[in-house]
């Protein structure tokens, strides 16, 4: 067959995906948006959800309609190239990339701004490191809500210029991405902002927007495939899916739930660490022996805020959890490109990576096999 070069499960991932690979690979990093131009049915709808003077009923409705138009809806392709290649059939790739800011973040960014501006608040506070941050400036800038978004002043994104392009304020943070967020959340509780964060009171919306996923899917399949593999950092994607996927079961609209895959980067993630340990709880990782790239940076936390809840939600589906190293997420987000013409950001594959080194080792029965992706464009 003819795999990538390094698709096997590398032992020393970290040391060999953290050197030896040219600078230039790294231009792989992060989402790029699909906006071009709206509308004039949304600009329209635009004028009339940002109009504070507005009654809110109509500036809701208004807003509705955007979120029910542009987000979500996202393409089911099976990737029968890629079938042919790792010797699986019926791989379906759910490409996330083509919500408007090229990442699934669209979801949670509309919901939480569509929960904002019913509840009265005239902005919203969250931290990024970069795809998030574009998808709630965008989501903020068609309600008319002000966005402060805080960035960890050693993080360098390229998304920078959206963010500022939809009218956000950047607010930069000493430290990492889980010191922004404590320094956005008490931000938040301080000047009454709402808070984006993950985690908190908001979990619920999130993973409820991110259920949207498996509706959409079993829309298309008319029931769950067996596996479905997803890259997870804080694990909230993770989570939102597989609930959203046994709400189908109970409700008697699938015949199971299926096998929940996760993937992440060598070492540096609590959902997989606490997996492969088997330890009951993530527990937080050293935060200096967290090393990012430009490719991994998606899918590193040495805290993962919703990490047991995506823990239980792989446990309780006879899933599995594996690391993905960047050399491997880099070739096959390039293969991915040449056999199926998506163009996907090279985090998004570590589910997949996962889920293929285990038939590698021990060949899975065909079923059907639903990948988790995000995109550049």
């Amino acid at each position: 067959m003819n795999k990538p070069s390094s698709f096997s499960s590398d032992k020393n991932g970290t040391a060999e995906t953290e050197s030896g690979i040219s600078s230039n690979l790294f231009l792989l990093d992060e989402a790029t948006s699909h906006i071009s131009t709206i509308t004039p049915e949304i600009e329209q709808q635009k004028t009339i959800a940002s109009d504070p003077s507005r009654p809110l009923v109509e500036r809701l409705e208004a807003y509705e309609d955007i979120f029910d138009s542009e987000i979500g809806d996202t393409s089911l392709s099976r990737a029968r190239n890629i079938e042919r290649e790792v010797g699986l059939r019926q791989i379906y790739l759910k490409f996330e990339g083509g919500n408007p800011t090229g990442t699934q973040k669209d979801r949670i960014a509309f919901a939480q701004v569509m929960d904002a501006l019913r509840r009265g608040f005239d902005a919203v506070t969250l931290a990024t490191c970069g795809n998030y941050g574009v998808a709630m400036a965008f989501a903020a800038s068609l309600a008319g809500i002000r966005c402060l978004v805080h960035i960890p002043e050693s993080y360098h994104t390229r998304r920078t210029a959206e963010i500022y392009r939809f009218g956000a304020e950047i607010i930069k943070v000493e430290g990492d991405y889980e010191n922004a967020v404590v320094v956005s959340r008490e931000f938040a509780e301080k000047q009454e902002t709402y808070d984006a964060n993950p985690g908190g009171a908001n979990t619920a919306l999130q993973l409820k927007a991110y259920g949207e996923i498996a509706n959409e899917i079993y829309d298309e399949l008319r029931d769950a495939p067996g596996y479905l593999a997803v890259p997870v950092s804080n694990g909230t994607t993770l989570a939102g899916i597989h609930r959203g996927f046994v709400s189908l079961y109970r409700r008697g609209k699938t015949s199971r739930v299926p096998h929940i895959v996760a993937g992440s980067s060598y070492g540096k993630n609590p959902i997989v660490h606490a997996f492969l340990k088997n330890i009951e709880l993530c527990d937080n990782l050293k935060p200096e022996k967290i090393k990012e790239t430009a490719v991994n940076e998606p899918l590193v936390n040495w805290q993962s805020i919703d990490g047991d809840l995506a823990l239980e939600s792989v446990r309780q589906s006879g899933g599995w959890a594996a690391y993905a190293s960047d050399r491997n997420m880099l070739e096959f987000s390039r293969f991915i490109r040449e056999k199926e013409g998506l163009n996907v950001m090279p985090a998004s594959t570590a589910g997949l990576l996962a889920l293929l080194s285990r038939h590698k080792k021990a060949l899975i029965d065909n079923d059907r096999f639903v990948m988790i992706l995000t995109g550049r464009k």
